[in-house]
């Protein structure tokens, strides 16, 4: 197969960044093909080393670090040190992008501001990610994702009315975060290209939630500022109306997105939905009746059954797949979107990047590093 020569390759990131946002951007720009140094403290590394996401660790990190961190190298630097800090400047002088999400104030404080970087370097991207930005009252707050999710209103979108605010069951501050912050990133590398100038880009876990709301956020702005309102049951999205959720059949869940409630009311056989075939608002304003309807008629087949009538009859829907299930479907097969990355004392099953290149889906094989793993080659190659 043609392997494509990779779009980042030739730069040189060096992450400075702990926990996830910051590490998933600086993953993003491996997966793009470039070079990622992460500078880490020696002996305890990353603080995400020990964020175990269950019991399971390996190599004696846990796996969330293992997912966030393949194929980067681990230089071992203690900022405290006058010598190592110098030789981190060092390399920031060589750099083409570095990332940070230090809370604010602390880079100031190390001497690795933007300002004092961009005097070292005057052609490199800095990239700084924070909670909630550089001002306000909640700057100095942890910049943390279910802190975050709480304060971005977005918990507000999930689940039914009566379940009060449902946090999302993943970091996703801290993944809108870090995939923000690639897209500044090459942002500010293109302009570098035209004009040769490096960039101070900044985001926030903050500013990442609010743009995934723009959607609903806009309706809200414009609608007289009334609330969105979640279904009673089988909510999936507070602003859109019947049968749009989530039901349980005889053996599982069946997803149906939009739909006419006359076809649908004739597909599934109910004529319990007939008052409401011929009136679209009570399609929203009477959301929960005509899906309690739904949900009763969906139960009493399985889901395959279900999908047999109303796939052909171009009704959206889709069978609710556990993990287990989408691993062995072929539509996941056919993507090819796994790999096992190795390192001297593990091998670990993990994801590819959601990107192909003129065909070609970049794969890599380096496992995430130990500790400082890396440092001695790399103090010879930079002169550190």
């Amino acid at each position: 197969m043609f392997e494509t020569t990779l779009p980042l390759e030739g730069l040189l990131v060096v992450d400075m960044s702990q926990f996830l946002s910051g590490p998933y951007c600086c993953l993003r720009l491996l997966d793009l093909g470039a070079r990622v140094i992460k500078v880490e403290r020696p002996e305890s590394g990353d603080l995400s080393r020990r964020l175990y996401l269950s019991d399971a660790e390996i190599g004696g990190d846990s796996t969330i670090f293992h997912a966030i961190n393949r194929g980067k190298e681990s230089l071992a630097l203690d900022l405290k040190d006058p010598n190592d800090l110098a030789a981190l400047r060092t390399l920031l002088a060589r750099a083409d992008v570095v990332v940070q999400n230090f809370r604010p104030g602390v880079i100031e404080r190390i001497g690795l501001d933007y300002n004092a970087v961009r005097a070292l370097n005057p052609r490199i991207v800095y990239a700084s990610i924070t909670g909630y930005g550089k001002e306000g009252p909640w700057v100095q707050r942890p910049g943390q994702d279910l802190l975050a999710q709480s304060r971005s209103g977005v918990m507000w979108l999930n689940g039914d009315d009566a379940q009060g605010p449902v946090p999302f069951g993943l970091a996703i501050a801290d993944m809108m975060a870090g995939a923000t912050m690639a897209q500044g990133i090459l942002a500010a590398l293109v302009r570098r290209g035209v004009t040769g100038e490096g960039a101070h880009v900044e985001t926030s876990l903050l500013e990442a939630l609010i743009d995934f709301q723009l959607e609903v956020l806009t309706v809200h702005l414009n609608d007289g500022g009334r609330l969105p309102s979640r279904s009673a049951r089988r909510s999936a999205h507070a602003y859109l109306a019947a049968p749009y959720g989530v039901y349980p059949t005889k053996d599982g869940f069946l997803a149906i997105a939009m739909a006419p409630i006359p076809k649908l009311a004739d597909l599934l056989g109910l004529d319990a939905l007939a008052p409401y075939r011929d009136d679209p608002a009570s399609w929203f304003n009477d959301r929960d009746d005509i899906k309690t309807i739904i949900a009763h008629r969906l139960a009493e087949r399985s889901s395959n059954d279900w999908l047999s009538i109303l796939e052909p009859a171009d009704i959206w829907c889709a069978k609710v797949l556990t993990w287990p299930e989408l691993l062995a479907s072929e539509g996941f097969k056919s993507l090819d979107m796994l790999q096992t990355v190795s390192r001297a004392d593990v091998s670990i099953r993990t994801t590819r990047v959601p990107l192909r290149f003129d065909g070609f889906r970049p794969k890599g094989d380096q496992a995430a590093p130990k500790i400082g793993e890396h440092s001695a080659v790399l103090r010879r190659e930079f002169g550190l």
